[in-house]
């Protein structure tokens, strides 16, 4: 999930981080002593029976109140068409500490490792969303875990059921899986106030120093260190994916053979301030939401459109509205590829941002079309209204059955119930996200290309919904047909049908697994 492209625009960028935080987490380890018994519930005295008549303890610390339950690993076994998966789920979480020992933060994980596999050749892939602020859950629950929630049709619902039922797509028949939490998403927490503490985790670079330290904590624990390892992430897990890779490489000692990209964003500049690319890389997305009105669209079914964005249409956008004859051209153009009314696309110069479009492409009817998916539409709350007054149809919806399913699937099936709530998505990290390095937006192409030069097996899976307009696909394409050609030869980029969450359709999820699979395979 990425929610922060609005607020770049808003607010503009950020100091950076200090260099003495950043030191701190990537210092972070594990607790240097055994893994204290199961903390007393809140309100409640600790200690252990028969204890009574020794002399009083000393009241427990901020952060064994805050500290997540012990670990917990069940049994389960999936009933899939054709076979049965037995595996090992564990819930639990990896402390993270500062420089000088003293705690930070519990970060939250669930793994699932395939029974009677050999763990030296057994393949094990991390993955994370993005947001900044958004939960593993999307992914989980989504896209690769053993259990799924349907997140189309009827699923588009907040009153929807939030029950799970087994993934014939998951993953887990040919790499075990370790879904991780970032700090203040699902039930991962600081266990340490104060501002420095959160300035230490809420930033482009210590978010990665920390995920990135906790594969190698998590690696370690569970004696996986000489299993083949990759990395997944969604959204602006574009951002993180590569940086985590990098850090890995040359601060942790770890490689990794692939990094699978969902939906990512790698390159903030675009869309940002008056860059003209942006409107280049939505145009491909917007033409794709209309031409699917009429009918099923594929990603070939655009090579008309991207020729026109890299071409005429970038001519046009450059000769500005200077130039009246371009500017009409421009305008009257995209009014025919996208059915807007040419009035309409002539008043914006043809220059549609990604909430007028949303709103201008069905407002006769008073609708409005999702950001994460575009090809679903909602009602306008405020159809009168001359500002734009409306959520996201294809994203809101999921947020209350995800969360339960989510909360169920972990208390119920895996028996780990901490205390606090769930955050699936949570907006108040995004708000507080330090962005980087002056007025330079954050990018992870640098790293990218680092990563792939550093190691001449590692190879990259890039994938796309057409209808995404939070992170569309002609941005990344653009981005990657800059790569080196050492590089592209070992980067895959695939389009499906489908939002962010493409893997939300069956066809589409079913082709993305398999794309995966020969990635993990090869």
């Amino acid at each position: 999930m990425l929610t922060i492209l609005p607020t770049l625009r808003r607010t503009g960028l950020v100091l950076a981080i200090s260099t003495v935080a950043l030191a701190s987490v990537a210092r972070a380890d594990d607790p240097q002593q055994p893994r204290a018994e199961a903390a007393a519930p809140a309100g409640q005295k600790g200690g252990r029976a028969g204890n009574a008549q020794s002399a009083p303890q000393a009241s427990p610390s901020a952060a064994e109140l805050h500290r997540l339950p012990p670990d917990t690993t069940t049994q389960q076994t999936l009933d899939l068409p054709g076979r049965n998966l037995n595996f090992a789920a564990t819930a639990g979480s990896i402390r993270v500490f500062d420089g000088k020992g003293e705690p930070l933060a519990d970060i939250a994980y669930t793994s699932y490792q395939l029974d009677g596999a050999d763990r030296a050749t057994r393949p094990v892939t991390f993955l994370f969303n993005g947001g900044p602020g958004a939960s593993s859950a999307w992914l989980q629950f989504g896209a690769a875990g053993p259990w799924r929630l349907p997140l189309d049709g009827e699923g588009l619902s907040p009153s929807a059921s939030p029950e799970v039922k087994p993934n014939a797509e998951t993953w887990l028949d040919f790499t075990d899986l370790v879904f991780i939490d970032p700090v203040s998403t699902g039930y991962s927490r600081f266990v340490a106030s104060g501002e420095d503490a959160r300035k230490s985790f809420y930033s482009v670079d210590g978010d990665a120093n920390t995920i990135a330290l906790v594969i190698r904590r998590w690696l370690e624990r569970h004696d996986r260190l000489t299993s083949p390892k990759y990395v997944a992430g969604e959204s602006y897990g574009g951002i993180r994916g590569p940086k985590v890779v990098r850090q890995l490489q040359i601060q942790h000692g770890v490689g990794i053979k692939g990094l699978i990209l969902v939906s990512p964003l790698l390159d903030f500049r675009e869309f940002t301030g008056t860059s003209l690319l942006q409107y280049v890389a939505t145009l491909p997305s917007y033409v794709a939401v209309a031409r699917a009105a009429k009918g099923p669209v594929k990603h070939a079914d655009l090579a008309d459109v991207e020729a026109y964005a890299r071409g005429e249409f970038l001519a046009d956008l450059v000769k500005g509205e200077a130039d009246k004859e371009a500017t009409n051209r421009l305008a009257d153009k995209v009014a025919a590829l996208t059915g807007i009314d040419q009035a309409v696309s002539r008043r914006l110069a043809g220059r549609f941002d990604v909430g007028e479009f949303r709103r201008e492409l069905d407002r006769k009817n008073g609708k409005v079309t999702g950001r994460y998916d575009a090809s679903v539409r909602g009602f306008d709350p405020y159809p009168d209204s001359s500002s734009s007054r409306f959520g996201d149809p294809s994203g809101d919806a999921l947020q209350a059955p995800l969360t339960s399913a989510a909360v169920d699937v972990l208390s119920r099936k895996l028996n780990w119930r901490p205390d606090g709530s769930y955050e699936v998505l949570n907006g108040a990290v995004e708000g507080h996200w330090d962005f980087g390095r002056g007025i330079n937006p954050p990018q992870s192409v640098s790293e990218l290309r680092q990563i792939l030069a550093t190691d001449a097996k590692l190879n990259v899976l890039v994938a796309h919904g057409l209808f995404d307009l939070a992170t569309p696909y002609f941005g990344t394409k653009r981005v990657l047909d800059q790569m080196p050609a050492f590089a592209t030869q070992r980067v895959k980029f695939v389009v499906y049908p489908g939002g962010h969450m493409f893997y939300s359709q069956g066809g589409s999820r079913q082709a993305f697994r398999s794309e995966v699979e020969a990635l993990i395979r090869e």
